[in-house]
């Protein structure tokens, strides 16, 4: 089932107050917030959490997991640009919460244990920051975890669990967590501390039926923006202006946030992989390289379209735009179970090689395709996993073959997200525009 949680708060403050249960929550339509609620944050899909929790512990076998949520960031110290909170990744993984400042323990053998530490509340704070969720019932009711502690009580909680356990303490090594003074005086402490991100890691790689629903809302949400940037180009705006209109979009259709920064470039531009300083005035002529998602219930996008800002493709440009199309086709045509990036990556190099004719001179074409074709999605861009496992239905990969021709100021980039499916591959974006036919009659409309 889906119970409802809150970005930053639960409901009811009055009620709260008093030390009252909060009345339950009005149903959910999908993914619709309950205007009743201020802050009202994503739904957390209880049963899928808890699965991948018992998935977890199943793979470790015994010891003890511990993992911190991420923390509120400092406007003097972090040059915070959008949003002051993320939560980390492998929290949210394990919880579908985005609250701050909590702790998940889990522990593995025997029955499993599962304890979620949270802040108390704090009235005179939740006039600055709103309301937050509290280490009572209602928590206990809206994360369909049965045990709910003050984080205060973390200390002995961890310990007593450790005794009993008889193995490994388990806990997210990277520079962030290496950070959190309780995780580095664990580091130190002469325990068997390990590493959980290479399971965790590993489990993110095949969505489940709750990642890919938030997949298929962040890709859908970039489409729009997609195709609201097309509509706002011609000669003479400024690569800003469309990247303000294409992330307006994102915003007017619920985004969170980006997932990355936005990549506008014109002309010249078009041929710098990750230019995304969008400062020049488009001139008649150029092609436009958007490479922007947008960011939904913590998991991101990745689209990539490439289109003349007049609206209208050079003979010379279309030639080049469809090799890039067709050279993506053929690796989508070969994305199925069993198969890896590496071959992939060979069988869209080979084809833009045989049919490169004599278009981008002397060498083939494929010189100047300078990067990867792709790269796993989720709740990172480019998220976690490793590169040489074999496809799975459930992975959701991009498929991203460009040509760059820096000579010529030249650039094409195509890039669609793809799931993986039981018997081939998925386009997930493929409502954003895509042949120069179709870009041409829709920019034609403006």
């Amino acid at each position: 089932m889906r119970s409802l949680i809150l970005a930053v708060c639960v409901a009811a403050p009055a009620l709260a107050a008093q030390g009252r249960p909060s009345p339950a929550p009005p149903p959910l339509g999908g993914w619709t917030p309950v205007p009743e609620l201020p802050g009202m944050g994503r739904p957390v899909d209880t049963a899928t959490v808890a699965a991948r929790r018992r998935v977890l512990l199943a793979r470790l076998g015994r010891g003890v997991v511990l993992v911190p949520a991420a923390h509120e960031r400092e406007l003097e110290r972090d040059y915070v640009q959008d949003n002051d909170f993320r939560q980390s990744n492998t929290f949210f993984y394990f919880t579908e919460l985005e609250t701050q400042d909590a702790w998940l323990l889990l522990v593995a053998g025997g029955a499993g244990e599962t304890v979620l530490f949270l802040p108390p509340r704090d009235p005179l704070q939740e006039r600055w920051t709103g309301l937050r969720l509290g280490p009572d019932t209602t928590a206990v009711r809206l994360t369909g975890i049965a045990r709910v502690l003050p984080t205060d009580s973390l200390d002995p909680v961890l310990s007593a669990a450790l005794v009993r356990a008889h193995g490994p303490l388990y806990v997210p090594l990277d520079q962030t967590t290496r950070d959190e003074p309780r995780l580095r005086d664990l580091l130190y402490s002469g325990r068997d501390v390990r590493n959980l991100r290479p399971t965790a890691d590993s489990m993110r790689l095949v969505k489940d039926a709750d990642e890919v629903a938030r997949m298929r809302k962040a890709v859908d949400i970039s489409v729009l923006g997609h195709v609201t940037a097309m509509q706002a180009a011609r000669p003479g705006v400024w690569e800003y202006e469309i990247e303000a209109a294409l992330e307006a979009e994102f915003r007017r259709n619920g985004a969170d946030r980006v997932g990355y920064p936005s990549i506008v470039g014109s002309g010249p531009n078009s041929t710098t992989l990750h230019y995304d300083v969008s400062r020049r005035q488009t001139r008649d002529g150029d092609l436009i390289v958007v490479d922007a998602g947008a960011e939904w219930g913590q998991y991101t996008a990745d689209v990539t379209r490439t289109f003349p800002v007049n609206g209208k493709f050079t003979p010379r440009q279309k030639a080049i735009y469809d090799l890039v199309l067709a050279t993506q086709q053929a690796a989508f045509d070969s994305t199925r179970p069993g198969t890896t990036i590496a071959q992939l990556n060979r069988v869209a190099r080979d084809y833009m090689r045989t049919h490169s004719g004599t278009l981008c001179g002397a060498q083939t074409c494929d010189a100047y395709f300078i990067h990867g074709l792709s790269h796993w999605l989720g709740m990172d861009v480019h998220d976690a996993g490793d590169y040489s496992t074999p496809l799975k239905a459930g992975m959701v990969l991009t498929i991203e073959p460009g040509i760059y021709l820096a000579q010529e100021a030249l650039g094409v980039r195509i890039e669609d997200d793809v799931l993986v499916t039981a018997t081939g591959a998925e386009w997930l974006s493929a409502k954003a525009p895509k042949t120069t036919a179709e870009i041409e009659r829709l920019m034609g409309r403006r």
